[in-house]
């Protein structure tokens, strides 16, 4: 029976290919660079396809004489009539760069649909701070809360998701997420990477996609840093708060078309609003180099290195404000803050195997050093030195990973395949937590070890498109091996746990026209659990499932106008919090999440753009009797979006708005986080070569709570501990002039 399935699958493929001619493409822009998921259609028909990663697209219904539409994000649309040649040899589609507007934003049965919005959103609003980097995926705020070298606080779909515990995030391919970090499973600092250097953001809501493992339950980010610059620049920032931002971006081939290489360089400053001086400095450097092989080949290695010092105030108790014992920007304990640098290598390449085939294989290795002091709750454990704790590690992260992709048309169907694997290592020596005074004695080590932790994995990942219809089935299959070595333990041992995971994923995706997508969404992924963690369970809930699903729409009736919506649900195994004073990751049962994901885009005119997320979220703790069941923290309507301008004669800006409603600090809802609104503003003016820029960031002086937790805490004197909110408070008004120039 499967004999004769399988001779029946083969004889469809063959027979397809003898009656049909293959049309053979790659589209590029002027400087040779391959566009890679741009739309081609032929206008007589229904016949389409899209160019994968390397620009190269293949199909069998194209006919000579045929005029073909070819569109992208950024480029001007271009009609091609076929000629019989054009059959006989691959044909090369050069684009032209125009400004991006959404008219060239097209809806097909492509699962990559959402993230053109992000190409849009971020050309239409460009970032100027790597804090900004993340809140380009529509639903994701952040918080910063320690001087501004601790990687921020994210929230996404009901989720505090810590600094990374539950969202993949990773450049060029490279994961930025840390396990079994010294302050936190999960730990994503991505304050190495450059905003001037990103070419494009990838992201994806829910567990649903086959080539993401680790942390990816809320979904994924994957920043793309550009290949080659469309020309020199220099800028030199300057604000209040003794702030000072400079970036270099220098391209070294500007007249080759076969190999580029830049170098960016980027050193801020800034003392921050509050009364103790933040003395935060941070140099980040980057270089790339990507040479073009012969068959659609392509190698690439970048290789970057950042180092950051800073001071802190921490978070500030709401009773020592309201008392009057410091204001909103003082603090009790103004010797936090730390250090911390982190060396990138990453290397790229792609193979061609066949005309409809190829090969991609990355390799990277990263050494990050880490150390932070922070004073959770003043002096509740120890009235006379008080709590302050030190965390520190030396990493060393290595990982390897190919993946064969596969293109090809028969009978009827698209078939994509996509199979891959790889191994990630992650050596983590000296991870420690000690209590300290000062930052300079050390009173007592908690916690001292040393983690190894090994994640091998494979995926099989397809897309079968036939006609209106694609059918993305996935499985993914990963292992872990987690070691630690107790330097405190009074013998030597090594303790040991392994676990293996497998994911399943299956998405539908239907585009009756080019006005509509609707898409069904599921799958299974997972977040492991801190190695310390683990190995002192005995292996318990190693690798915790969540279960997702997606069920929703994109609609533009309109070429300028927009529309996306999904009902979303998502149930975890085990939720993790992290407790910083213990420096321990504690289990907290099951959770169930439910929302609502709503955006518009609007191209109001050539030159004025508007564009609005909406989400609503129903965030709950399974087994908890009602009322007391709230997940702390998790938001439960948070919105953002504005107007962006660009016009012909010099002009640009935008203004930007992000809300968040109040929402339980605690799981009675006893302690509430205030929510708030917030406005931005940046206007720039172009002459010649030189940008001239006005940055406001709070731009109505809003007081609001930027990080807050509830905290159990005690003051000097204080003969009781207090549980209330101790929050990070916002930025003022903030204001900063920049000029960049370009050669």
């Amino acid at each position: 029976m499967y004999k004769y399935l399988l001779f029946s699958l083969l004889a469809l493929i063959v027979t397809g290919n003898l009656f049909s001619q293959t049309l053979e493409g790659k589209i590029v822009d002027k400087r040779g660079i391959a566009i890679p998921d741009a739309y081609i259609i032929a206008a007589s028909g229904d016949a389409h396809t899209h160019s994968n990663e390397l620009g190269v697209f293949q199909h069998n219904d194209f006919k000579p004489g045929d005029t073909l539409r070819i569109s992208f994000i950024g480029f001007a649309a271009k009609n091609v009539v076929l000629t019989p040649e054009d059959f006989n040899r691959p044909m090369t589609i050069m684009m032209e760069e125009a400004p991006v507007n959404l008219e060239q934003v097209v809806i097909s049965n492509q699962s990559s649909a959402l993230n053109q919005l992000s190409r849009v959103d971020l050309q239409t609003n460009p970032v100027n701070s790597s804090q900004e980097v993340l809140r380009k995926v529509p639903g994701l705020f952040i918080a910063q809360h320690a001087g501004g070298g601790k990687a921020e606080q994210i929230f996404l779909r009901g989720f505090d998701i810590d600094h990374g515990t539950d969202i993949a995030i990773s450049v060029d391919g490279m994961p930025v997420n840390m396990v079994s970090h010294a302050h936190g499973q999960g730990y994503a600092d991505l304050h190495f990477l450059i905003p001037e250097t990103i070419e494009r953001v990838d992201f994806g809501k829910g567990p649903y996609y086959a080539d993401r493992g680790n942390f990816n339950t809320a979904g994924y980010v994957e920043f793309q840093t550009k290949d080659k610059l469309e020309q020199s620049s220099a800028s030199v920032e300057y604000g209040q708060f003794n702030t000072i931002r400079t970036v270099g971006l220098f391209d070294l081939l500007p007249s080759s078309q076969q190999q580029h290489a830049y170098l960016a360089g980027e050193y801020s400053l800034t003392d921050g609003p509050f009364e103790s001086s933040q003395h935060f400095n941070r140099l980040n450097l980057m270089g790339k180099y990507t040479v073009s092989l012969p068959a659609n080949g392509k190698f690439s290695i970048l290789a970057s290195h950042f180092t950051s010092k800073w001071d802190a105030s921490g978070q500030v108790p709401q009773r020592a404000v309201d008392a009057g014992l410091i204001s909103r920007f003082g603090a009790i304990d103004d010797a936090e803050g730390g250090l911390t640098s982190r060396t990138n290598i990453a290397l790229n390449h792609t193979k061609g195997i066949t005309s409809n085939s190829f090969l991609k294989s990355r390799a990277y290795f990263s050494k990050y050093d880490f150390e932070l002091y922070s004073n959770f709750t003043f002096f509740l454990n120890d009235p006379e030195n008080g709590d302050q704790i030190r965390q520190l590690e030396d990493r060393k992260l290595f990982g390897l990973e190919s993946v064969y992709v596969l293109q090809s048309r028969a009978a009827g169907f698209d078939l994509d395949l996509q199979a891959g694997a790889g191994i990630r290592y992650d050596r983590v020596d000296n991870n420690e937590l000690s209590h300290t005074a000062n930052r300079k004695t050390l009173l007592e080590s908690i916690a001292l070890g040393d983690v190894n932790e090994s994640n091998l994995y494979g995926f099989v990942n397809a897309e079968l498109e036939f006609g209106d219809l694609l059918i993305n089935p996935g499985l993914r299959l990963d292992y872990f091996k987690f070691d630690y070595v107790d330097q405190l333990a009074t013998t030597y041992a090594t303790l040991s746990e392994s676990k293996a995971r497998v994911s399943p994923k299956l998405n539908l995706l239907y585009s009756p026209n080019h006005f509509w997508q609707f898409f069904l969404k599921t799958g299974m992924g997972f977040h492991s659990n801190d190695t310390r963690v683990v190995v002192a369970r005995s292996g318990e809930d190693i690798l915790p499932a969540a279960l997702g699903a997606d069920l929703g729409a994109v609609w533009k009736p309109t070429p300028r106008l927009w529309f996306n919506t999904a009902l979303w649900y998502l149930y975890l195994q085990q939720e993790f919090v992290y407790v910083g004073d213990e420096g321990v990751v504690e289990p907290s049962g099951e959770t169930r999440r439910m929302g609502l994901d709503l955006g518009v885009r609007f191209q109001i005119s050539d030159w004025l753009f508007f564009d609005s997320d909406l989400n609503y979220t129903i965030a709950r703790a399974l087994g908890e009797p009602e009322g007391a069941n709230y997940i702390p923290l998790a938001p439960d309507l948070t919105a953002a979006g504005g107007l962006s301008y660009r016009s012909s004669n010099g002009f640009s800006g935008g203004l930007r708005y992000r809300y968040i409603k109040d929402r339980p600090a605690n799981e009675d809802g006893s302690i509430t986080a205030k929510g708030y609104l917030v406005t931005d503003l940046n206007a720039n003016y172009t002459l010649k070569n030189t940008t001239f820029s006005v940055i406001v960031d709070n731009l109505f002086d809003t007081e609001w709570n930027e990080a807050q937790f509830a905290t159990e805490s005690r003051l000097q004197g204080e003969s009781d501990p207090v549980e209330e909110l101790h929050y990070t408070p916002g930025t003022p008004f903030f204001l900063k002039g920049k000029v960049t120039f370009r050669f």
